[in-house]
């Protein structure tokens, strides 16, 4: 079986989306990458990316909204909102937490991985 991609939005990239690519890039299960929706952002979101994910996470439902919004190709593939608010800093012990516990119970129910 191939490695599905699993690709993390949040605002800027900064912190939330960012510390989820972090945490899981070396995680042999599947390939992650990580961007966000602001012009401001350090990773921007592109159209490829969507093109790229089997599973597309985002961290409130303003995102998904947004991302429906500025790409027709966003309905076309699940996207699940995981309710975390920006209220943390990159890789903060309790957004790691959040992220490992959230994902990984995405990735069972998505890919029995």
């Amino acid at each position: 079986m191939n490695r599905p991609n699993l690709l993390v939005i949040c605002g800027k990239n900064k912190r939330r989306s960012r510390t989820a690519e972090f945490i899981f890039k070396n995680d042999a299960r599947f390939n992650i990458r990580s961007a966000g929706l602001s012009p401001k952002s350090d990773r921007r979101l592109t159209e490829t990316d969507l093109l790229w994910a089997d599973l597309t996470l985002v961290m409130e439902t303003e995102h998904r909204a947004r991302l429906k919004e500025l790409y027709s190709i966003a309905g076309k593939k699940p996207i699940e909102v995981l309710y975390i608010p920006d209220e943390y800093e990159f890789k903060d012990e309790e957004l790691v937490e959040m992220l490992q516990t959230k994902i990984n119970s995405l990735l069972g129910q998505y890919f029995g991985i």
